[in-house]
């Protein structure tokens, strides 16, 4: 395969007279022989790293982003003249982005619940209505039927519109942000996908979340809007000319899954936690105030609709589903038995969590995605509406402030095949919307209103619907299935220790959601503050600290976090935080591969084009020698991108000549900015004559004259931290020693991963391995 991000390259000792050799005929008579003598030299060391990786139930080919500031003559010139308004008018234009991602973020959060929860609520209620004229068979055909149809509607836009969109996509989001892109990935088809496919897949009854897919909802519209213009589509507004960089855009992508967290959850600072505890690689202050201003939008037009929502018109169930699971009124006092029985829960959950990440990990993207939805969407029907039939009838309580039986609607006692008076405790977690189950489950004052049996069977049936239900063709999330089974065992444990606990049976339903979503996440301080507004209980704020971290601890004794093996399992280059410990046992030139293709800097445009035609190298060393320099010397790197705007302006000269005055008064920075919307230049736009390819072309004007540079003795481990904490693309290696070339080589993303590793250096797989066997964050 074509090296989609094929920058890395190794200059090999031996090859010393051959480079200063083939130096020689720079801008000249390089022919393609030497390049192909060249190139069977370097082959076992090519970089045979995957360039493709599944992004949502997709198979894309994938290249990294470049967050590193291109010093070019032309971005100096740029800089130099740039006065006080240009920079107010790059202020402004960021900050009203933040503003219109919040907004948008925010009303499609609002949109999601009001359509699902009118949707799933006619659904159940058509079923109820049945079940109360004792038609029971009609009532499941009316329950399968339409949740075949929701998840079929769902499916067929994944896997025929935007495959991109189907899971959770916060995997995806998170690779963005550590620097990794795929055409598809915030697409707007994904973006369609995405909240279409997500208001039916979660109608359709199945064990996922709508919260999931709304940080990649949020991050889909933050890119959009700030793509920085688009020729194509008309979109050439001068101040947008500012976003056209890889860097900007990140932080309002960012900001777009920090507002996707807010909308889902109503929870502003979780957003802002969430995003610097799980999703970005990079955090500075000026981005703490920019999601911070957004998320706040966020909750801003959430209480508007709230408002709204109170008078009724907005759904079936609820208040319009916006969420809010309010415990508030729970008494929290409690001694040193609680803290036991809260540690025991986090134990628990650290075991179950991790051991669904396990599970999950297992699971493979079905090559039929339509039948396989179709098949788990009747399977689902069938334990919602058969698994309440084992269920004995329960007596409703004396004193109870719900209504009992709940008729048609949401609520505690939902009547199922029960006499009056009498209420199916199954039924009332499994025909209701997950929102509602977990509200059941929250509910205080409730401590006999669930069997044992009923909670356990909930459970498990839960627990493995979740785990076979994630990796299908539809958008989807972990968070209520993770919440719904952690709710559970929690209240297990809750009404089994109510005798002598002091807390309420619907805390420690909470405690263990949170424990769940600890052992299987990892995050902690994102994940306190989520349920802390979820709940609006501040008073269980030690207890939920103490679960989190004993379930975090117990679990990151067994494997990583959910996402982190979801990312690996997609085959995304995500890098870590850190360098691996088998990394310090190697050096930069040790990992480093070939070919390594050099330009000078005053290059035959012949040469650059038959470059650009037979490598998909994205980065390109330029190396001056006499007459410009006294000897070979590292100028800096060009990008491909650069080259292609270079080489379409057809600004060339007769003569090996530097003519970068002429591009300078010629092009402007903006011209070499990141495409929008568009395709952007491509090889085969370019329309070179014979002529032309016998003329020369100046780099200089485009090369990066200050490139990161590492010494090839620098432990692969070091090299790993710089590459993440820059957010680099090209990493150059150089010599230690002035009698070589000046590059030895170039690291990329795919230089660090570990399947590159293994193959380079065998010996060191043991050392892989046991360094894998702990995980810790």
């Amino acid at each position: 395969m074509e090296l989609r991000d094929g920058e890395r390259g190794i200059q090999i000792d031996g090859l010393w007279d051959d480079w200063k050799e083939m130096g020689r005929r720079n801008g000249s008579n390089f022919s393609d022989k030497d390049a192909a003598m060249r190139e069977r030299l370097l082959e076992k060391r090519m970089n045979n790293t995957s360039q493709i990786a599944i992004v949502g139930a997709n198979i894309c080919q994938i290249e990294s982003l470049d967050y590193e500031i291109v010093e070019t003559e032309l971005f100096k010139q740029d800089w130099r003249s740039g006065n006080r308004v240009q920079k107010l008018q790059y202020l402004l234009l960021k900050w009203t982005l933040a503003l219109l991602v919040g907004l948008v973020t925010g009303l499609v959060g609002c949109f999601n619940n009001l359509a699902v929860e009118n949707i799933a609520g006619f659904k159940l209620l058509l079923t109820s209505n049945f079940m109360l004229k004792d038609k029971y068979y009609l009532a499941f055909a009316t329950l399968a039927g339409c949740n075949m149809l929701l998840a079929i509607a769902s499916a067929v836009l994944c896997a025929y519109i935007a495959p991109s969109a189907a899971c959770s996509g916060i995997p995806e989001v998170k690779a963005y942000l550590n620097g990794v892109d795929a055409h598809s990935m915030l697409a707007p088809t994904t973006l369609f996908v995405k909240v279409f496919g997500c208001i039916l897949g979660v109608s359709a009854g199945f064990v996922v979340g709508k919260e999931g897919p709304m940080v990649h909802t949020g991050a889909c519209i933050a890119s959009l809007l700030g793509q920085g213009g688009s020729r194509k589509y008309h979109l050439t507004w001068k101040w947008l000319r500012y976003l056209k960089n890889d860097t900007d855009r990140r932080d309002l992508i960012t900001c777009g899954a920090a507002a996707g967290v807010a909308a889902a959850f109503r929870a502003p600072m979780g957003g802002v936690l969430f995003a610097l505890e799980e999703v970005t690689s990079w955090w500075r202050s000026a981005l703490l105030w920019l999601t911070f201003f957004t998320t706040a939008i966020v909750a801003v037009v959430l209480r508007a609709f709230i408002q709204f929502c109170q008078t009724g018109k907005c759904g079936l169930f609820g208040q319009g589903g916006l969420i809010m699971f309010d415990v508030n009124s729970s008494q929290a006092n409690y001694g040193i038995p609680d803290l036991l029985a809260v540690i025991f829960l986090g134990i628990v959950g650290g075991i179950f969590g991790s051991l669904y990440n396990f599970l999950v990990d297992k699971r493979q993207g079905p090559k039929v995605q339509v039948l396989i939805v179709v098949i788990i969407s009747l399977l689902t029907s069938c334990c919602s509406y058969g698994i309440p039939w084992l269920a004995k009838c329960t007596p409703c309580p004396i004193h109870t402030k719900h209504e009992c039986p709940s008729l048609g609607g949401s609520g505690n006692y939902k009547n199922f095949q029960c006499r009056p008076g009498y209420y199916n405790d199954l039924a009332s977690l499994f025909l209701n919307t997950n929102d509602d189950a977990i509200r059941n489950l929250f509910s205080h004052g409730t401590q006999n209103e669930f069997q044992l049996s009923t909670l356990l069977i909930f459970f498990v049936t839960i627990y493995c619907l979740g785990i076979i239900t994630y990796g299908i063709a539809v958008p989807s999330g972990l968070f209520i299935p993770v919440i719904l089974a952690g709710a559970s065992y929690g209240r297990i444990v809750g009404t089994v220790v109510g005798s002598w606990s002091s807390l309420d049976a619907g805390l420690f339903s909470l405690l263990g959601a949170a424990s769940f979503l600890g052992g299987t996440m990892r995050m902690t301080v994102s994940l306190c503050i989520i349920l802390l507004e979820l709940t609006n209980d501040l008073l269980m704020l030690p207890l939920m600290m103490l679960v989190l971290l004993v379930s975090k601890t117990v679990g990151d004794c067994f494997n990583m976090g959910v996402y982190e093996q979801i990312v690996r399992m997609k085959g995304l280059p995500y890098l870590a935080d850190h360098g691996e410990p088998y990394m310090r046992s190697l050096v930069a030139k040790d990992v480093v591969s070939g070919p390594l293709i050099t330009f000078s800097g005053v290059e035959k445009v012949g040469n650059v084009l038959h470059f650009l035609k037979t490598t998909g190298h994205h980065g390109f060393p330029i190396i001056d020698d006499q007459p410009f320099t006294d000897g070979p010397e590292l100028v800096g790197l060009v990008l491909r991108s650069h080259l292609l705007v270079l080489l379409k302006g057809k600004t060339f000269s007769k003569t090996r000549a530097m003519i970068g005055s002429e591009i300078l008064e010629r092009f402007e920075a903006n011209d070499f900015g990141k495409a929008g919307l568009g395709r952007g230049i491509k090889v085969e736009d370019l329309e070179i004559t014979g002529q032309e390819m016998e003329m020369f072309v100046d780099l200089h004007p485009i090369t990066n004259t200050s490139p990161y540079t590492v010494l090839e003795t620098m432990s692969l481990a070091k090299a790993a931290v710089l590459f993440q904490e820059l957010g680099l693309r090209h990493l150059c290696v150089v010599p230690k020693t002035h009698a070589r070339p000046p590059v030895v080589g170039i690291l990329t993303r795919h230089d660090f991963m570990e399947k590159h590793i293994r193959r380079l250096h065998p010996g060191y797989n043991s050392q892989v391995e046991e360094a894998s066997v702990l995980h810790f964050r």
